[in-house]
């Protein structure tokens, strides 16, 4: 009898088991396209922000190449969108990684004209702390605003730095950790452009000509 009992408490445990992962994988997988094309309107909107739409005639996000490289914080596929006015090109809005926040990886988003003038700065994720290190996020601060308008080259580069390492760059009160990332990443950015920019215009697409088709995330080598 007591052998009996077992027998079926297991089944049933089976059971609830098989239901309950069922019912996951169903959950995840109607809401994935879901997340998925609330990501991309996320990444749309944030295009827009950092770069103005009189720098472009053309779809930023159907005119993209990818680079894999360290300067960008990883060795993970970064894409890079490609502004231009009647062909020629005008900005680039690149995907960089800032590798050493407080929480993990800040990702983000630069954009920069062809003269390197920076023209804006987004936080696409991050897992910052709340209340110190989110200030980096737009909807909590406008600290990553203090990006726009500034002017990038080599000569000036020690300016690149939170205030507290003798740069140009506020720090948050009780946390510095979060905002040096960020500058470093994206001064790292904007190094790369300088080095790379005509490359990365010349680059093939690999985001397609049909504004429907999202970003694909190929990438070039080094």
């Amino acid at each position: 009898m007591v052998k009996e009992t077992l027998v079926k408490n297991g089944l049933m445990l089976s059971a609830f088991a098989i239901i309950g992962t069922a019912l996951i994988a169903f959950t995840f997988n109607v809401t994935a396209e879901r997340i998925a094309q609330q990501q991309k309107q996320r990444l749309l909107s944030i295009l827009n922000e950092v770069v103005p739409h009189d720098l472009h005639d053309n779809a930023l996000y159907a005119d993209c190449t990818a680079v894999t490289n360290s300067s960008l914080g990883t060795k993970e596929p970064h894409t890079v969108y490609r502004a231009r006015i009647n062909g020629e090109p005008t900005a680039l809005a690149i995907e960089a990684t800032a590798p050493d926040g407080y929480s993990g990886n800040i990702s983000l988003v630069i954009g920069v004209d062809t003269k390197m003038n920076v023209l804006g700065v987004r936080v696409l994720e991050h897992k910052e702390t709340p209340g110190l290190g989110d200030k980096i996020d737009l909807a909590i601060s406008n600290w990553i605003t203090s990006f726009t308008g500034k002017h990038f080259s080599v000569s000036a580069l020690p300016v690149w730095q939170v205030k507290k390492d003798g740069g140009e760059f506020d720090q948050f009160t009780g946390a510095t950790i979060t905002p040096r990332a960020v500058v470093n990443a994206v001064k790292n950015a904007l190094l790369y452009v300088q080095d790379n920019q005509q490359t990365l215009f010349l680059a093939p697409n690999m985001c397609g000509v049909d504004n429907s088709v999202p970003p694909t995330n190929e990438a070039l080598s080094e």
